[in-house]
């Protein structure tokens, strides 16, 4: 067999990542994590994380991101910060390409490069970005102190970061497309006893207007044809997520539709030796504890794919 220069790399370092990384390094394999910017993925900017067993009061996101982090280091996982340019995943040496015109070898690859947030794509949403038009409440939500916003989306997501935001705002108006929240009930009983949340039903953006200083309102429709404005200085976004595959051979990978890997229960991909996990694969939940589990999985299965070849 060709000779490579790690047994695994693993791309992405959110909580999938992570976790694998953890496992591999734990199980003595001669790894490598490879992450474009800091470890801990979109849970760097989540508020709050109430629902990770055993933080039995909750934890920040980034909190939790740096244990996740310290707990991999401990067992010496080997981490390299650079962006991926390309993957060549097929055949029994894997290569990862890097934008300083490196290239790495492997025998085994977990893609863990998540996913990132969904956008409206309506008129004025790409000029107002920072000026108004927010993904992230955790980042921007100071900013808008005692001022009236808008999120828009009815998941968890969406849910969880309204809440976050009245800690600042005067008032949060949710716009959700349906007549009911995604969410899980114990957010949406949250939700619905705040009384700087309000809400509007049947209704989506079609507009996001502003001036010099930034967003000042929103167009909206409802679904009975009717519309009307919204006077607003923020607009956060929480509409679900894009995956991260721009890096990836999607000649080579099945996906969905949407562009997500597809693996089988042991985060098999349909190329021999590379596995995904996280938020790239095509599942319907994407949570911080399913992905990590992923992680856990797609690791067990490389090292069994490994001894298989050995």
């Amino acid at each position: 067999m060709q000779q490579a220069e790690y047994q695994l790399i693993i791309v992405g370092g959110g909580p999938a990542g992570l976790t694998a990384g953890l496992y591999a390094a734990r199980g003595r394999l001669k790894a490598l994590l490879v992450e474009k910017g800091a470890t801990g993925g979109q849970v760097l900017v989540t508020d709050w994380v109430d629902n990770y067993p055993g933080f039995v009061e909750g934890i920040s996101g980034f909190e939790l991101m740096d244990r996740m982090t310290a707990h991999a280091d401990r067992f010496g996982l080997e981490k390299k910060f650079a962006n991926v340019t390309a993957l060549d995943l097929e055949g029994p040496v894997k290569k990862v390409h890097l934008e300083d015109d490196a290239t790495l070898t492997a025998r085994t690859v977990i893609l863990c490069t998540g996913a990132r947030p969904s956008k409206l794509g309506v008129p004025g949403e790409e000029e107002l970005v920072g000026r108004g038009v927010s993904y992230c409440a955790t980042c921007d939500g100071p900013f808008y102190r005692d001022q009236e916003i808008a999120v828009v989306g009815g998941g968890n997501t969406a849910i969880q970061e309204a809440l976050h935001l009245t800690k600042f705002a005067r008032k949060v108006t949710v716009i959700h497309r349906r007549d009911q929240l995604r969410a899980t009930r114990i957010l949406q009983e949250k939700a619905f006893a705040n009384d700087k949340i309000h809400f509007l039903w049947n209704a989506r953006v079609t507009a996001i207007v502003g001036g010099k200083d930034g967003v000042e309102r929103l167009e909206i429709s409802f679904t009975d044809t009717s519309s009307t404005t919204l006077a607003v200085t923020g607009i956060f976004i929480f509409i679900g997520v894009v995956p991260n595959n721009e890096v990836l051979p999607l000649d080579q990978l099945q996906t969905d539709e949407a562009g997500f890997i597809i693996t089988d229960t042991e985060m098999r991909t349909n190329l021999d030796g590379v596995f995904a996990a996280g938020d790239i694969r095509s599942k319907n939940f994407r949570q911080i504890i399913n992905a990590a589990g992923e992680g856990a999985t797609a690791e067990l299965s490389a090292e069994h794919y490994l001894g298989s070849q050995a």
